[in-house]
């Protein structure tokens, strides 16, 4: 028996009501993303490849048709199922970081960590790894506003790959990088 897609789309429409102003940014898209697929979402400003992202990481709901997140529907899932199994299968780079200011380098990355109940002691060994294999070892105490924006992406890309994701969703994650860096 084959396995199952870890995201499936079926026949997903996303219609946003602006005023009076109907703007349908998702017209029927359908698509299966497997274990071990790569692929890239292409397209001109405003066609849409931020909101299909949304949901291709359920992070939003369809107008019309389903979305499944490891053969879940994820309309039928409360919020904290939802939330916690995002958390165990998808990575985020998000192209504005999200980072949180408040939180050094370190506790950026071991956040997605605590919501999956990883211990203080693993979460920190493996987010100490992360940070270094990124170049980040001299910046780990630092908070984001005292990092370059190139240093703030490779945190986000950190703390993406925290929880050993099974898809990673990244939103022009090379965006602040130089191209050796980006590499």
């Amino acid at each position: 028996m084959p396995e199952k897609p870890i995201i499936q789309l079926e026949n997903v429409w996303k219609v946003y009501q602006l005023g009076k102003v109907e703007l349908t940014a998702l017209k029927g898209i359908s698509l299966d993303i497997n274990r071990g697929d790569f692929a890239t979402i292409m397209g001109p400003s405003g066609s849409g490849k931020s909101t299909l992202l949304n949901m291709i990481g359920a992070l939003d709901f369809p107008t019309k048709g389903k979305v499944f997140l490891k053969g879940k529907d994820i309309a039928s899932l409360s919020e904290n199922q939802l939330s916690q199994l995002r958390g165990k299968t998808i990575g985020f780079v998000f192209q504005e970081f999200n980072l949180l200011p408040n939180l050094d380098v370190l506790e950026n990355i071991t956040l997605p960590m605590v919501f999956q109940g990883v211990g203080l002691e693993e979460r920190k060994v493996k987010a100490e790894k992360l940070a270094s294999s990124l170049g980040l070892k001299e910046r780990i105490l630092h908070q984001p506003a005292e990092l370059s924006g190139g240093e703030r992406q490779r945190v986000a890309i950190a703390r993406a790959f925290a929880n050993d994701p099974e898809l990673v969703i990244a939103d022009e994650p090379t965006g602040n990088l130089d191209s050796i860096t980006g590499k």
